[in-house]
C-alpha cells in the first residue's frame, strides 16, 4: 500500500484511521482557515480540504497518498466555526438548540507524482435535543468544546446533546470513512480493508 499522509494534527481523524490498521504520517498544514460565512459551505469545506492537502503535498514526491480533510457545522447555510472562549461556545450551543444543523466535510486526496487530485464532500444531520442553559454550560465546563466546529464533539460528552443524526456517524467525528474508503477504490486503488 502507498504511504499515507494525513494533512491533520486533529487526533479524532488519526483514530479513525489507525481502526482500519493505517499508521498514517501526521503532518499539519500551515494554512490559515480563513472562513467567509455567506459561502457555500460545501465549497468552502472542500476548499479548505484541498489547500491542506496540497499544502503538505509539496514536501512529497514518491507517490504518497495525502489526505486533507476540513469539518463545518453549518445552520441555516451560516458556517459555524470554532468558538474562541467559552461565551461564544454557549452562543453557538443555543443556537444549536433543538435544532437540526449539518456537518459538513471536505476530503481532498492526493497522489503526489502525479496529477490525480480527487475532491469532494460528505454531509450529514445533526438534530439537537433540547438543552437548558444550565446543561449549555455544564458542558462548556469540560472544555471538550475547544477546538471543535460548531462547539461540540459527539464522540466524547458532546453525544449526550445529540437527539439523532441521518447519514454517517464518522462525518460528524471529522472523517468520513465511508467516503474516503470508495474514493481511495475507486481512484487509487487502494481500501481501508
Amino acid at each position: 500500500m502507498e504511504k499515507i499522509v494525513l494533512a491533520s494534527s486533529s487526533p479524532r481523524r488519526k483514530e479513525l484511521l489507525l481502526k482500519y490498521k493505517i499508521q498514517p504520517q501526521i503532518v499539519s498544514s500551515n494554512i490559515s482557515e480563513q472562513i467567509n460565512s455567506n459561502e457555500n459551505p460545501e465549497v468552502v469545506a472542500m476548499s479548505l480540504a484541498y489547500e491542506k492537502a496540497y499544502n503538505v503535498s509539496k514536501d512529497f514526491k514518491n507517490g504518497e497518498l495525502i489526505i486533507g480533510a476540513d469539518t463545518l457545522v453549518c445552520l441555516d447555510e451560516n458556517i459555524l466555526g470554532k468558538p474562541k472562549d467559552d461565551q461564544e461556545a454557549f452562543s453557538m450551543l443555543k443556537t444549536l438548540n433543538n435544532r437540526e444543523h449539518f456537518v459538513i466535510t471536505g476530503l481532498a486526496v492526493i497522489k503526489t507524482n502525479t496529477n490525480l487530485k480527487i475532491i469532494e464532500y460528505e454531509k450529514t444531520a445533526v438534530t439537537f435535543r433540547y438543552l437548558t442553559d444550565d446543561k449549555i454550560k455544564r458542558y462548556i465546563k469540560t472544555g471538550e468544546y475547544k477546538d471543535k466546529a460548531g462547539a461540540y464533539a459527539i464522540q466524547g460528552l458532546g453525544g449526550a446533546l445529540v437527539e439523532k443524526i441521518e447519514g454517517c456517524y464518522s462525518n460528524v467525528v471529522g472523517l468520513p470513512i465511508t467516503k474516503l474508503d470508495m474514493i481511495l477504490e475507486k481512484y487509487f486503488n487502494v481500501s481501508l480493508l
